[in-house]
């Protein structure tokens, strides 16, 4: 057992003062073998602590659906931080933003047209509540209060950012606590007035996020909390990246002065992010600060950050290690041996599956009068395919998506006539109908649910209704495409692609290794390896390759599996030892 808590401008651990000298690492972005090696390179790092969130949505994909294995057993991954010899942070507040879809909020919330987030809303809380139930008590041995490595928990995360409900902050503080949390609470938000104002509440330590000028953010933490320590919750060291935008980065004296001007002030740190890691499967988020502005983020976390997305020490590391050693006695740096990666070459794709001819080996048919949203019909992520019938001859007019999220193919009797996208909300689009009708077919991606901004009422798919002209259409065939089960496709052979298909080709490796899908020549689509999901490629950048763990590679036979939206200009890939 032991204890942490503060008194006046320091915290104490065990009685003994102690500076949080802290990095993220997020489990759910890190296949499980390679834990420990982040977690080893973070205290040769001169850390001492780690911090972590927790993904609602990761843990309860479905409605009282759990999963606690694999890259989600966020149990052995606090007890291998233990046993390096690390103090844990935990942040499982239902909200955690991070970059990842919905900021870690279940996608089968929005399946209630009535639903109020991040508030005192009674169906809401009674949501949290029921996750709480069987998170926080597997938590609560991992306490340091119960012998554990955990010494504090975020009750939720830049509220003060979002809204100023008292009484939701209230209610989250009092149910962690039934539940055992006797640890340290504390909450984070920007060092702004009302971001302060809206997220603070009494018995709950205060800290603040931010990139720069550490003395003017903590002179604001200071005017609203001033008998307490001071730490940095989130340092943003680095940055993340969108799509269409070039990828960010901060040069490594510029971090490494910041921190020293930080630790000056006598103040504790976590460093957002110390390994980023990977946005697998469909879990990217996006921003949306206004109504028309949907930022999706890219598959990878790599965020500038000391270790890079595939744990390597980058040139930040080390000057970021030599400001601590100015500070704290931290020894030799001494890390693991480093992880092998391989460039297996080139692997050319032997086999062909179109979507529609699999449809039904994918998914069973609804119908609706009109369009639905994909969580109306049980979807949380992937893609969703809406037919219908226009009967003719008409005028020529606009066809609308009403309120499209995300980014729509549209196919006039099996012909692609154009792509929406709610990114690029001013493009339109029209086509003839003859006297006998066309069958229309729309397949809607969704690109991830926003993560941070006003806009996180985020349904996916077609939202409000689609239009020819000013008339609505109804009468749809749905199919809702998680592509969560790609065993009952059947392939044939290569032809010209003319819809979205999918493509499977055999990677063939003596010793599995790191390895990076170089997706060059390729539009835009997902990758699956031995069935697990990769993450989207898409070639307006700024990401051209996509990791791939060792772990996920077997000795022998690999099946990779491309569900190509447009088409490329080879059915071939190839894997590097470096990301491209």
């Amino acid at each position: 057992m032991a204890t942490f808590h503060y008194s006046g401008s320091s915290f104490y651990y065990n009685e003994q003062p102690v500076r949080l000298l802290s990095g993220a690492i997020h489990y759910f972005r890190i296949v499980p073998e390679y834990w420990e090696d982040r977690l080893l390179k973070l205290k040769a790092g001169g850390f001492n602590t780690v911090e972590t969130y927790v993904p609602w949505n990761f843990h309860e994909p479905k409605k009282g659906q759990f999963q606690f294995e694999g890259m989600a057993d966020i149990v052995r991954f606090i007890e291998v931080a233990g046993e390096i010899g690390l103090h844990v942070i935990v942040r499982p507040s239902p909200y955690i933003c991070a970059e990842w879809e919905f900021g870690g909020l279940p996608a089968w919330l929005l399946a209630d047209s009535e639903m109020r987030l991040r508030c005192y809303h009674k169906p809401f809380l009674d949501h949290v509540d029921a996750y709480y139930d069987v998170l926080l008590p597997k938590l609560k041995p991992l306490l340091c209060t119960n012998g554990g490595p955990i010494i504090a928990m975020q009750i939720e995360n830049e509220y003060g950012s979002y809204g100023n409900d008292k009484r939701y902050l209230t209610h989250l503080k009092d149910s962690m606590i039934a539940h055992g949390m006797d640890v340290l609470l504390f909450t984070s938000d920007g060092p702004e007035d009302h971001m302060l104002q809206g997220g603070m509440i009494p018995g709950v330590l205060e800290t603040v996020n931010f990139g720069s000028r550490p003395a003017e953010a903590f002179a604001k933490l200071r005017e609203y909390q001033p008998d307490a320590p001071i730490m940095c919750m989130e340092y943003w060291n680095g940055w993340f990246d969108h799509w269409r935008e070039e990828h960010h980065t901060r040069p490594a004296d510029d971090v490494a002065q910041v921190l020293d001007e930080m630790l000056s002030l006598g103040a504790s740190v976590n460093f957002y992010m110390f390994h980023g890691g990977t946005n697998f499967g469909f879990y990217n988020g996006a921003n949306g600060h206004t109504k028309d502005g949907y930022e999706p983020t890219v598959t990878s976390y790599d965020y500038d950050s000391p270790l890079n997305e595939y744990g390597e020490p980058t040139a930040k590391y080390y000057a970021v290690r030599e400001v601590i050693s100015k500070y704290e006695d931290i020894g030799a740096c001494e890390l693991p041996a480093p992880i092998a990666r391989k460039a297996y070459g080139r692997v050319a794709m032997t086999e062909q599956a179109a979507l529609t001819a699999n449809l039904d080996r994918l998914s069973t048919p609804i119908h609706t009068t009109y369009p639905e949203t994909m969580e109306k019909l049980g979807q949380d992520y992937g893609f969703i395919l809406y037919n219908t019938f226009i009967p003719g001859p008409r005028a020529r007019q606009e066809f609308v998506l009403q309120d499209l999220h995300d980014r729509a193919q549209v196919f006039v009797n099996g012909e692609l006539v154009g792509v929406l996208d709610r990114a690029v909300p001013d493009t339109k689009l029209e086509f003839d109908i003859p006297a006998g009708g066309v069958h229309v077919s729309v397949l809607v991606e969704n690109l991830g649910r926003v993560n941070y901004g006003p806009y996180m009422r985020d349904r996916k798919g077609i939202t409000e209704g689609a239009r020819y002209g000013f008339q609505f259409l109804s009468d749809w065939t749905t199919y809702t495409l998680p592509l969560t089960d790609l065993s009952g496709l059947v392939f044939g052979t290569l032809s010209e692609q003319s819809e979205p298909s999918f493509f499977r080709g055999t990677l063939t490796v003596d010793e599995p290794c790191d390895t990076f899908l170089n997706m060059t020549g390729w539009t835009k689509g997902v990758v699956f390896i031995n069935g697990f999901n990769l993450g989207r490629y898409w070639d307006i950048g700024p990401q051209k390759a996509l990791y791939v763990p060792g772990p996920l590679l077997k000795q022998g036979d690999n099946e990779i599996v491309i569900f190509e939206l447009h088409g490329s200009s080879e059915a071939a890939v190839t894997f590097e030892d470096q990301p491209s």
